[in-house]
């Protein structure tokens, strides 16, 4: 029977049926996994930002960004791609693909907290506060790319 309300206890089936804790440890471990999963989403989704800013731009001056203006870190996607016309559409390519991984680890983490588990929602909201605060809450780097204001894009 899955719980309807929200419930604390060490009990969980998560996202699937060979996914179930019955120890503390395999609990423990469980909640580990979903903040490692929160923190992740966060990574990439500012990864996925950084990457449509850079290449918006890079498309607004119709070439690949030349080396002085980023570096692999910031980029590591666009240096190997052939020509002006290709690399604008790599590069949509590469952001879709980004943001198709992003959408699918949002979406296991609404099921995981649909689990109705608080320790699980507790685990997620605290993933995704810290991924915030290492990746997303930088000083002067701050990008902020206002395109779609659904909370999933």
């Amino acid at each position: 029977m899955m719980h309807m309300t929200f419930y604390w206890g060490k009990n969980v089936t998560l996202l699937f049926d060979f996914w179930k804790t019955d120890s503390w440890t395999s609990y423990t471990l469980t909640l580990l996994a979903c903040l490692i999963f929160a923190v992740f989403y966060q990574y990439m989704e500012e990864r996925r930002q950084r990457f449509k800013l850079i290449s918006s731009l890079s498309a607004k001056k119709g070439v690949p960004p030349p080396s002085s203006q980023a570096s692999p870190i910031d980029a590591p996607l666009l240096y190997s791609l052939p020509s002006v016309g290709g690399w604008r559409y790599a590069a949509r390519f590469a952001g879709a693909v980004l943001f198709g991984v992003n959408s699918a680890i949002g979406y296991m983490l609404m099921l995981a907290i649909m689990s109705f588990n608080a320790g699980v929602l507790i685990a997620v909201v605290v993933g995704l506060s810290v991924g915030y605060l290492l990746f997303r809450s930088g000083g002067e780097e701050d990008v902020v790319v206002v395109d779609n204001p659904c909370a999933c894009a």
